[in-house]
């Protein structure tokens, strides 16, 4: 019996199961210093779903398969807009749809997506901020380098 792998599918889920999603939750309560877990999935719904407005395609899709269960739900649960948002304002626009002020909500969103780019990997980061507008490697906890 032989096993075929398909190299352009996105790696599989090594932590599934129930810890995948506190594991993940307390990764981001330790970025952005929160107090408590609740704060943390706070900032973690609202920035997945902000980020499922703005991902399409294969991007998505492969996120979504990296992500636990819970995590991949609020992401593919929104509608991709019509209008991609800029990193500026992607953050904007959260900080207007959860109440928070704009210092606030861009620490969120740092908090949440700096261990959303570990959990994804580098390949696919790369893959996912260079479908989004400018602004969005800042976001990931990278360098934004200008195109030549």
């Amino acid at each position: 019996m032989t096993l075929q792998t398909d190299l352009t599918a996105p790696a599989p889920r090594t932590d599934h199961g129930a810890s995948s999603y506190p594991r993940f939750l307390e990764r981001v309560r330790y970025e952005g210093a929160y107090p408590t877990r609740e704060r943390a999935e706070q900032a973690v719904r609202a920035v997945l779903a902000a980020l499922g407005r703005q991902l399409v395609g294969d991007e998505r899709v492969d996120l979504a398969a990296r992500l636990p269960v819970e995590a991949a739900l609020v992401l593919t649960a929104q509608v991709p807009a019509t209008t991609p948002l800029t990193g500026w304002e992607f953050v904007k626009d959260l900080a207007q749809r959860t109440g928070g002020s704009l210092a606030t909500t861009r620490w969120d969103v740092g908090a949440v997506l700096a261990p959303l780019a570990r959990l994804a990997g580098p390949e696919l980061t790369d893959r996912i901020i260079g479908q989004l507008p400018a602004g969005y490697a800042l976001l990931f906890g990278r360098a934004e380098l200008p195109t030549p």
